[in-house]
């Protein structure tokens, strides 16, 4: 599931804003809940509970609208750029699901560990075979840029990832993924400010 969704979400950039893929992605929440309710009775209280199903109906409506009010439409490369980027809210939430299920009590540090291992591997094994000079562009990189490469790495995903299964084992699924929902709009204005990509004033309001 997590190199499903890596290779999804590496891929989505490159066909639509990162604040719209960002948007996108949110819906991993509803794939998230459905599959929450199916595998764990421990989640089904709050899940049930009038004020989650009111912020999952919020995230669809916000979501959609962020969407539909782009200026221009989407066209055929946004398109592409939001159906990857639900694919790979899809894939997170097979990812988020089975940490809860299989890595529940497991010290986050050591569980992610293990799990980076495996993607890792994989996603070399990736880069090898489909990357750019089979990954070789690396080697002509700025400093600058290798600096930003790593720092991403360590902030991005080692240091993200342990707290979001740190927070599974403590808050449960459902509440560390509802939590999570708040990433688009940090995006949206890293974006605004480092690439000069504006969302509308009513994109914003639905955000």
């Amino acid at each position: 599931f997590n190199i499903g969704a890596q290779i999804c979400f590496g891929l989505a950039p490159y066909f639509i804003d990162p604040g719209l893929m960002t948007f996108s992605l949110r819906v991993q929440i509803v794939f998230v809940t459905i599959g929450a309710v199916l595998l764990f009775p421990a989640e089904r209280r709050t899940i049930r509970s009038w004020g989650f199903l009111t912020g999952i109906a919020l995230v669809l409506l916000g979501t959609i609208s962020v969407l539909l009010l782009k200026p221009g439409g989407l066209g055929k490369g946004s398109a592409v750029g939001v159906s990857l980027a639900l694919g790979s809210g899809f894939l997170y939430a097979g990812y988020a699901l089975s940490v809860r299920k299989h890595l529940r009590g497991i010290n986050a540090m050591i569980a992610f560990a293990v799990v980076s291992q495996y993607t890792g591997i994989a996603l070399l094994a990736c880069m090898l075979m489909f990357g750019k000079d089979h990954g070789a562009t690396v080697f002509a990189m700025s400093g600058k840029q290798i600096a930003l490469l790593l720092l991403s790495a360590v902030i991005g995903i080692g240091i993200g990832h342990t707290l979001y299964y740190a927070s599974i084992n403590r808050l449960g699924l459902a509440v560390s993924a509802g939590v999570v929902q708040l990433q688009p709009i940090t995006v949206s204005i890293g974006s605004m400010l480092l690439f000069q990509e504006q969302l509308t004033a009513v994109q914003w309001v639905f955000g």
